[in-house]
């Protein structure tokens, strides 16, 4: 390979870029009307009438901004709708500003007009996602659903208005939507297939934020477990229990078992049980453990406590001591219990009603006189 083989070579490839500019800037390649000062007339031209479009669409954008803002302030309208006029108004500008560079640029009337249809739709499908929001904030708010439930639905609004406005413009530009649509469906059943426990936990999520059974906040009890729940989201529900672990539950199993919220009501009754001696006065323990229960800070006084036998042993009788809590104290019951049957013992000592242990007693005739009375203390497991 010679020089002049190598040189024709670049001097082919420089000729074909040159011809490419010159049919770009509309030259003819025929009668060489386009030289390279036309080329730069042209372009200075082509970017003076841009730069003109540009300052006038941008004044127009200004004076409406301004207008919006003095309307706002003369009749007091609140702040939402002003944002709502200046974001329409914004994409108003920028793409009337990308018709005009597109109008000056030699793009196709085509496209330009494709362009204007697809960007119509696209800012009504905007301004209608933006009414919807509302309209499901109010509806929601109205029927006292909580914020789980109204950041779904504007998901799924989101999701399905975009599906729409991503059709609406690619139709406009010339492309099959039944095709796409269908390729779409197709695509969506396999990976449904393939994920059936997580859409089996999706439509959980939705069951249990829609049906309201425990809320953000509520001590629930799942089973063995047990404990506040902090998050409902569409996959899982979260709750901590008392030794500060989160516990990450699917909510396909929430929904399929039984589920207690503890906290669902304005109080809660817990109960513990004590027991007195066969001889003591039942009055006089009855007495004592009110007392006490009602010097409680924790135990409501309305319902008051109350302190009934459940029943007879043969060492005993067994008090049933019922008391009723706030929902904020469910977290804390069983140091609640724990105190309260410390404070119960207190109290019983101090009437002197005897708290007794199981034993037996045996009573023997040896054949003399007297009756030996022998007293042997068993453990519990033996009565």
């Amino acid at each position: 390979m010679n020089n002049s083989t190598i040189t024709d070579f670049f001097r082919n490839i420089l000729r074909d870029l040159y011809q490419n500019i010159y049919h770009l800037f509309g030259g003819s390649l025929d009668d060489q009307t386009l030289t390279l000062a036309n080329i730069g007339f042209k372009m200075l031209t082509t970017s003076i009438k841009i730069i003109i479009l540009l300052v006038l669409v941008g004044f127009i954008y200004w004076f409406l901004v301004y207008l919006t803002k003095t309307v706002r302030k003369l009749f007091g309208l609140p702040h939402r709708y002003a944002r709502i006029v200046r974001a329409t108004l914004r994409y108003l500008w920028f793409m009337t500003s990308l018709l005009a560079i597109m109008s000056q640029i030699g793009i196709r009337a085509e496209t330009v007009t494709a362009t204007a249809k697809a960007a119509t739709w696209a800012g009504f499908y905007y301004v209608l996602w933006a009414v919807s929001g509302q309209m499901v904030s109010g509806v929601l708010k109205h029927y006292e659903l909580n914020a789980s439930i109204e950041q779904l639905l504007k998901n799924l609004l989101l999701v399905l208005i975009l599906v729409l406005a991503f059709a609406t413009v690619m139709a406009k530009f010339g492309f099959d939507i039944f095709s796409i649509v269908a390729g779409l469906g197709i695509a969506g059943l396999a990976v449904g297939w393939a994920s059936q426990s997580t859409l089996a936990n999706f439509i959980a999520g939705i069951v249990i934020l829609v049906e309201q059974s425990f809320q953000v906040g509520d001590w629930i009890r799942l089973g063995d477990k047990e404990g506040r729940v902090v998050k409902i989201s569409l996959r899982a529900t979260q709750i901590l229990d008392r030794d500060n672990i989160i516990i990450i539950i699917p909510n396909s199993a929430v929904a399929s078992s039984e589920v207690v919220n503890l906290t669902s009501k304005k109080m809660i009754r817990f109960d513990v049980k004590t027991r007195i001696g066969l001889h003591a006065d039942i009055t006089a323990a009855r007495s004592a453990i009110i007392k006490t229960l009602q010097k409680d800070e924790v135990v409501l006084k309305h319902p008051a406590p109350l302190a009934t036998v459940d029943s007879i042993g043969e060492s005993g009788i067994n008090l049933i001591v019922r008391f009723w809590v706030a929902p904020l104290s469910v977290a804390r019951i069983p140091v609640i219990k724990e105190n309260i049957n410390e404070k119960i013992k207190r109290a019983l000592d101090e009437a002197g009603i005897e708290v007794p242990y199981p034993y037996m007693k045996l009573i023997m005739d040896d054949g003399v006189d007297d009756i030996k009375k022998v007293i042997l203390e068993k453990p519990s497991d033996i009565i």
